[in-house]
């Protein structure tokens, strides 16, 4: 694209992306009016990639709800994805929709201008040319930065600040300045910049430059009370629960970064990365139902995008599975009955011969032991699985949990060291799952049985008069699932029949003090609300 095509309505090439026709005809008859020839419609996604195929367009105006295939999030970030989109394009979002989670969603496109519907020929006809506008004339920065050429960039927006004639658009060039020195990890540079700033101009992207350029530097402590204004405020809470569950990754406070991502997924649950960002997370923190919960929305969201994919769907049977043994039997068995009519509806639409082949066995395997169908499991991890490790992490961790729920703990930590030699990355992706692996390996080692068996395996020892031994094994299952308050509260049977035949010791005691402190500060239903206090009642005296 050059600069020049930007200079006469005639030469654009406009696309309209939008599933009714009215507004399509709206939109038309407006940019006709301006004296726009070449204008091209699409009412689905489908269509659009064609045409982006066909042709480069200056403008494309898009809207959220493409409701035939995919929506207008998932479009606009696989136009980008391939090019057809870039910062010299001129992009304009359409919703009649304005919620706090689509508004979030859009920033994240970074988008030239939003237009709210219904739209009329003025509205068209006054925000189109401001937007072209500012496009023309900072051309030369918007190009230097798709070539992720920052310093060019920065030449060019700091020729433009000493030029009188252009102090309307200085506000865009000091903020596309600071990106690029956050580009550029200019870090210090940048946190001075956005803290002069500030000086004059107290707005939204100011801020959150300034912050993010502070903890790049790790210097939390500086802005503890503006990142509280700052989660306060609508308009900057998603992105500041975003870089703070950055910066705890970072600082491997894996349960900190868990809560600050969780927020920000709340806010802006579109994102694949982020939401599996909070699977690895959830995992990583032994909260199973978030896992099962993050794997379900990484499927929905990524239907028809480009990151839709069977393995999305195989990885909710798999945290399904991983929910399923942390529950009650009558609950684990609506759950696995759930994971077994999508992994019987993915085995239908993929052809075993396929490279999924192993991965589905494998999950096949799982499935059968979690549902006490123990033959069936070993036949298949006997005579159709190979206990290499393959390239995929995930698909080997998934392998060590079939070995391993199966008792065959050596060939699953002999399995575990292999896949920890994978995790070689710096990455936030790579920290993450490079300490889950280490979780993992530490766990299987230590413990042989799943939450699920160690809680039956607790009870038949309590009915048998061995509490020690059950206290032992509800432990275990503790450190699996430290979530998990019917567990919690299983030890506190437990040590309160201890406490009646005055098998105490100073362990157990520490243990109470520790277990009731916890429960104060947990949400409990009705039921574990009353045992709570009774166990609370007999044991908080000693």
């Amino acid at each position: 694209m050059d600069q020049d095509e930007l200079t006469a309505y005639n030469k654009l090439n406009v696309l309209i992306i939008d599933d009714q026709v009215l507004v399509q005809n709206v939109i038309k008859s407006a940019l006709v009016e301006l004296g726009i020839e070449n204008i091209k419609c699409a009412e689905n996604a489908y269509y659009a990639l064609r045409l982006c195929e066909q042709t480069s367009f200056h403008v494309v105006i898009c809207a959220f709800n493409v409701k035939s295939d995919k929506d207008g999030f998932h479009l606009l970030e696989e136009l980008k994805f391939k090019r057809h989109i870039t910062k010299c394009t001129i992009l304009i979002f359409l919703s009649a929709e304005t919620s706090e989670h689509l508004v979030n969603s859009i920033v994240e496109l970074q988008p030239d201008d939003f237009w709210v519907k219904p739209l009329n020929t003025k509205h068209v006809q006054s925000r189109l040319p401001l937007t072209l506008e500012v496009k023309r004339t900072l051309f030369n920065v918007y190009q230097a930065i798709d070539r992720q050429d920052y310093s060019k960039a920065m030449y060019f927006a700091e020729r433009h600040l000493l030029n009188p004639a252009l102090a309307k658009y200085h506000l865009q060039m000091k903020r596309l300045t600071g990106e690029c020195l956050l580009n550029l990890r200019e870090f210090s540079d940048a946190a001075q910049y956005y803290e002069n700033l500030l000086q004059t101009h107290k707005v939204s992207w100011v801020y959150l430059g300034y912050i993010k350029a502070l903890l790049q530097q790790d210097k939390l402590e500086d802005i503890t009370s503006l990142l509280t204004e700052l989660t306060d405020k609508t308009d900057t809470r998603f992105a500041t629960y975003d870089m703070l569950a950055h910066y705890y990754i970072g600082k491997q406070d894996f349960a900190q970064a868990y809560e600050e991502i969780k927020k920000a997924t709340r806010l802006a649950p579109r994102n694949i990365e982020r939401n599996k960002r909070l699977l690895d997370l959830a995992r990583l923190n032994h909260d199973h139902v978030g896992q099962y919960q993050a794997a379900i929305a990484m499927a929905k969201y990524a239907k028809n995008s480009i990151h839709d994919s069977p393995i999305l769907r195989l990885n909710v049977v798999r945290a399904g599975i991983d929910y399923a043994t942390t529950l009650e039997k009558a609950e684990s068995i609506k759950v696995l009955n759930q994971a077994d009519l999508l992994l019987t509806e993915l085995e239908k639409q993929i052809p075993l011969s396929t490279q999924l082949k192993d991965q589905l066995l494998v999950v096949r395997a799982r499935l059968h032991t979690a549902k006490e169908e123990r033959p069936k499991a070993e036949a298949i991890i006997d005579n159709h699985i190979s206990l290499r490790p393959g390239t995929s992490v995930e698909d080997n961790l998934d392998k060590v949990k079939a070995l391993h729920e199966l008792g065959r703990r050596e060939d699953a930590v002999t399995l575990l060291d292999a896949i920890k030699r994978q995790i070689s990355g710096n990455g936030l992706t790579d920290q993450v799952v490079g300490k889950y692996i280490e979780q993992e390996l530490a766990e299987r080692a230590a413990v042989h049985f799943t939450p699920q068996q160690l809680n039956r395996m607790a009870v038949e020892l309590f009915k048998r008069g061995k509490f020690h031994a059950a206290l032992n094994s509800l432990e275990q299952a503790f450190s699996l699932t430290p979530r998990n308050m019917s567990v919690a509260l299983n030890i506190l049977k437990v040590l309160v029949v201890m406490l009646e035949k005055k098998q105490l010791d100073e362990g157990h005691k520490t243990l109470i003090e520790k277990l009731l402190l916890q429960l104060q500060h947990e949400t409990l239903n009705a039921e574990q609300q009353v045992l709570f206090t009774e166990y609370q009642q007999k044991l908080q005296p000693h």
